[in-house]
């Protein structure tokens, strides 16, 4: 493998690791469920205000949490495509 190549494949695994320690956190339902999810897509913590849940209203509870995890992904999404944007045109010559 040429210099460049191995270079860019460091660079590659370093912005790898960076993305496991960006997090997103995203609530829903003003504050009833807030999520943390790293731009690997890992969630990486679930809080739910206890004083917010209506016990007689679940469907509320499970709505919010799915809004909470769809917007965490979609935006832990946007962040790892744009830290990996610089990798993209280069990685047709590593054979991946």
């Amino acid at each position: 493998m040429a210099f460049d190549q191995m270079k860019m494949l460091n660079q590659l695994r370093k912005a790898q690791k960076d993305l496991e320690k960006e997090i997103i956190e995203v609530e829903a339902g003003d504050g009833m469920v807030v999520v943390q999810i790293d731009a690997t897509l890992k969630i990486k913590n679930i809080t739910i205000d206890p004083a917010q849940v209506d016990l007689d209203d679940i469907a509320d509870l499970e709505h919010n949490l799915k809004i909470a995890v769809r917007d965490g992904l979609a935006k832990a999404q946007e962040v790892a495509a744009e830290k990996m944007k610089p990798f993209m045109g280069g990685l047709g010559s590593l054979g991946l």
